[in-house]
C-alpha cells in the first residue's frame, strides 16, 4: 500500500473537525438609568414623607384649638424658626445653635460609648469562652443591666465630682450590657470546626481571638452594638438634663423652665434625626465588617 493510499485512509478514518469559533461577548456595561435611580429614591423616601405629612396635619387639627397646652407646627415654625433655620449661630458660651449642642453631646457619647465596646467585646468574649466566668459573672451582669441609667449618676457624681465624666460613665454603664450579652451569645455559638483548626494551627489566644473569635462572633457583637449606641444616646440626654452644660439635653431641661415649648419639640426633632444616623451608621459598619457571614 502506498504512503498517498494510507494518509487517504486515516484521513477517511479520522476527519478533521471543524475549527470551533470561539466567541467572546463583552459584558455589557452597566447603563447610568436615571429613571430607575429616580424610582428608587421614590420609594424609599415616599412613604416617610407621606406618614410625616399625615402626622403634621393631625398635630396641626389637633393643636389648633386656642386651649391645647401643645402649640400647633405653625406656631413651632414661627417661634423657633432661628433654631431651624440656622443650627450652627454661636453667639456666646450659653448662646449657640442646636447642631453644635448635638456634637458637644456626641462627642461625650464617642468616648463612653467606644470605652463600653471595648470593654463589652472583652468581657462578653470571656463570658463566652469560660463556663466559670459565664457562672460567676452572668447573673452580676443580668442584676446590673436593670438599674436605670439615671439611678448611677449620684455614684458617678459622687466618685468623679465633675458633670462631664459623670456623664460618660452613665453612657458606658448604660450601654456595656448589651455589648457583653451578645458578644458572649456570639462565642458561645461559633462552630465547633472553627475550634478544631485552630487547634490544628496552633494559634495562641490572640491569635484565635483576632483570626477567628470575633470575624465569627461578628453579627452577634454588632447587634449589641447597634443597641449600645441606642442606649447611649438615651442615657447622655438623660444625664446632661441634670448635670447641666451646654448639651442638648441641658436645652432641653433649659427651655421648660423657661416655658419655651416649640424649642423643645424641635430640640426632640434634632434628637431623633440624631439617634436615627447613629443606628445606620453602625449598622452600616456591621453590614460592611460582617458580609459574607451570617449569625447562626
Amino acid at each position: 500500500m502506498s504512503i498517498q493510499t494510507i494518509e487517504d485512509t486515516k484521513v477517511k478514518a479520522f476527519p478533521a473537525k471543524p475549527a470551533e469559533v470561539i466567541a467572546f461577548t463583552a459584558k455589557a456595561r452597566r447603563r447610568f438609568d436615571p429613571l430607575a435611580i429616580a424610582g428608587k429614591l421614590a420609594s424609599a423616601l415616599l412613604p416617610p414623607i407621606v406618614v410625616i405629612a399625615v402626622m403634621l396635619v393631625v398635630w396641626q387639627i389637633a393643636c389648633s384649638s386656642p386651649t391645647s397646652s401643645l402649640p400647633p407646627p405653625t406656631q413651632v415654625w414661627n417661634e423657633a424658626y432661628d433654631l431651624i433655620a440656622h443650627p450652627f449661630f454661636d453667639n456666646g458660651p450659653q448662646d449657640i445653635g442646636l447642631a453644635w449642642r448635638v456634637l458637644i453631646s456626641l462627642q461625650r457619647v464617642a468616648i463612653g460609648f467606644g470605652l463600653a465596646a471595648v470593654v463589652g467585646v472583652a468581657l462578653g468574649a470571656l463570658v463566652g469562652q469560660s463556663i466559670w466566668a459565664m457562672r460567676g459573672l452572668d447573673p452580676v451582669f443580668q442584676i446590673l443591666r436593670t438599674v436605670p441609667p439615671l439611678a448611677w449618676l449620684p455614684l458617678s457624681l459622687a466618685a468623679f465630682r465633675d458633670s462631664s465624666p459623670s456623664a460618660i460613665f452613665v453612657i458606658f454603664i448604660t450601654s456595656i450590657w448589651p455589648i457583653i450579652i451578645n458578644t458572649a451569645v456570639g462565642v458561645r455559638n461559633i462552630p465547633e470546626d472553627y475550634r478544631n483548626v485552630s487547634r490544628i494551627l496552633r494559634l495562641n489566644q490572640f491569635e484565635f481571638f483576632v483570626k477567628i473569635m470575633v470575624p465569627a462572633a461578628a453579627p452577634y457583637i454588632f447587634t449589641g452594638l447597634r443597641i449600645g449606641i441606642g442606649l447611649s444616646w438615651l442615657a447622655i440626654v438623660a444625664a446632661e438634663m441634670l448635670t447641666g452644660g451646654v448639651g442638648i439635653g441641658f436645652f432641653i431641661w433649659d427651655a421648660w423652665n423657661s416655658s419655651r415649648l416649640p424649642d423643645i419639640i424641635v430640640a426632640l426633632a434634632y434628637i431623633g434625626v440624631t439617634g436615627f444616623c447613629l443606628d445606620r451608621l453602625v449598622a452600616a459598619v456591621g453590614a460592611f465588617v460582617t458580609r459574607g457571614t451570617t449569625a447562626k
